[in-house]
């Protein structure tokens, strides 16, 4: 192959190997200028570019050519300004220019096209809940007009409101709003970062750490959605919010949407910036209130129908009743009748749920953190130090997940409040620990059995 050709394959490999917001920024404008005695020596749009390529992605760059070629190679990337050939040209910004490879003569198909291409997986951060999407959020009548919003925002992004910021209190579903609008967004093939806003905190410091904040910027600032819950919790992290105010700025310059969630409203969030509030309260703010008895009994209803229960109204209505707040206590209720239900073998009645809900109390403002630890660690005869520690053994990652899930039912610690409790797991870690535990309570009766004998501890002593 000719040198030509050689750099166009290196290319498209490169192009597979590396994450797109690395491989657009830095490698996608860069064209082939000459090969002298091993030497590769290829244009880029501007020195910013140059430098970065030749300080982080030289040797990756380096091998794949000599991999290519099959020999060694040695690259230098210099800046390159193509001669502007006609009037056309004049209109065309330098990107598109530099974009203009020459040809090959005889070259073979593309690499893309004599194997199957890999995809990329989504990023951790980017995980959505496939429960949470619009046909599973029931708003009630208080609630009506903030799901349409959201509706019409993930039908047509950017188009309407933006920012959009919901706001309320725990488990009234603001996470469900945000990820059914990811859903949406996503599917149409749009790129969508979803995160709560702890992962940005630790993206930030983890790029300034490896001093990789151009590719951190890139990453953000190229979504056509950004989504961020628990956007509070930036509040007196001064380089955050920082970096967060340009990220804004830069994603609504370019008309992408900016979906946000708190538990108040932005005037509210007095250690929050004023720069960054004004720019919170400029788009659409909705609230979401908690559900009224009769939306309560249709989520029961929901609940049990997709898990092949039979609830009858009176039964739907005792269990409404208990939970008055919001879903996630509601969540909770269901839970311990259904757990009741199957460990007893029998249909739910209103005597058995009647029994099950007997014991329940309400310890939220009893409990805390570390009575979920204390309990956990005894029944499954662990010390509270290895149940928050680094260690990942298949017994203490079991009761571990199991401690988080508790944590969050019966606390009223947040996710990051209970990532910090333990060892300083993140957010994230936090809520795909609790989504397994209630995925697998259908289907696992150890996992009912522990749940049961550790909140019995607890409800007891409340």
């Amino acid at each position: 192959m000719s040198p030509q050709e050689i750099w166009n394959t290196a290319l498209t490999q490169l192009e597979i190997q590396l994450d797109r917001a690395s491989f657009d920024t830095w490698l996608r404008g860069a064209v082939f200028l000459a090969y002298n005695q091993g030497t590769y020596r290829i244009g880029v749009g501007n020195s910013y570019a140059r430098d970065m390529l030749q300080h982080r992605l030289y040797r990756e760059v380096r091998r794949v050519l000599g991999d290519v070629s099959g020999e060694p190679a040695e690259v230098l990337f210099e800046v390159y300004k193509a001669a502007l050939t006609s009037a056309e040209d004049d209109e065309l910004p330098l990107f598109r220019l530099l974009s203009r490879q020459p040809e090959p003569s005889a070259a073979p198909a593309p690499l893309h096209q004599q194997i199957v291409r890999p995809q990329r997986p989504d990023l951790p951060e980017s995980e959505l809940n496939p429960r949470l999407t619009f046909e599973r959020f029931i708003a009630n009548s208080a609630n009506r007009m903030t799901y349409e919003a959201a509706l019409a925002v993930a039908e047509h992004p950017a188009s309407h409101y933006n920012p959009f910021l919901v706001y309320g209190g725990v488990g009234l579903g603001k996470t469900h709003l945000l990820q059914a609008i990811a859903h949406v967004c996503r599917e149409r093939g749009q790129r969508v970062i979803y995160i709560p806003s702890e992962v940005f905190t630790n993206d930030l410091v983890d790029a300034i750490r490896q001093r990789t904040t151009a590719m951190f910027r890139e990453k953000y600032r190229s979504a056509d959605v950004l989504l961020v819950d628990d956007i509070q919790f930036i509040a007196g992290k001064e380089s955050t919010q920082e970096e967060f105010f340009h990220t804004f700025n830069a994603l609504y310059t370019y008309n992408k949407q900016i979906v946000l969630a708190s538990d108040r409203h932005p005037s509210e969030l007095t250690t929050l910036e004023d720069r960054l509030r004004s720019r919170f309260s400029g788009g659409l703010v909705m609230d979401l209130q908690p559900p009224e008895f009769e939306t309560r009994v249709a989520i029961l209803q929901m609940w049990a129908h997709e898990r092949e229960i039979e609830l009858s109204d009176p039964i739907a209505a005792m269990i409404a009743n208990r939970a008055r707040t919001n879903i996630r206590e509601l969540e909770g209720i269901f839970n311990q009748v259904v757990a009741t239900t199957r460990l007893s073998r029998s249909p739910v009645t209103p005597d058995l749920a009647e029994n099950a809900l007997a014991g329940y109390r309400r310890p939220r403002h009893h409990l805390t953190l570390m009575h979920v630890l204390d309990a956990t660690a005894r029944h499954h005869k662990i010390s509270v130090d290895d149940l928050v520690g680094p260690r990942r053994t298949a017994r203490l990652s079991y009761a571990r997940q199991i401690a988080m899930y508790l944590a969050r039912e019966i606390t009223l610690a947040s996710l990051p409040q209970i990532g910090e409790a333990f060892g300083g797991r993140s957010h994230s870690t936090v809520l795909h620990s609790c989504n397994k535990v209630a995925d697998d309570l259908g289907s696992d009766d150890l996992l009912r059995q522990d749940i049961a004998a550790i909140q019995e501890v607890l409800l007891g002593g409340a």
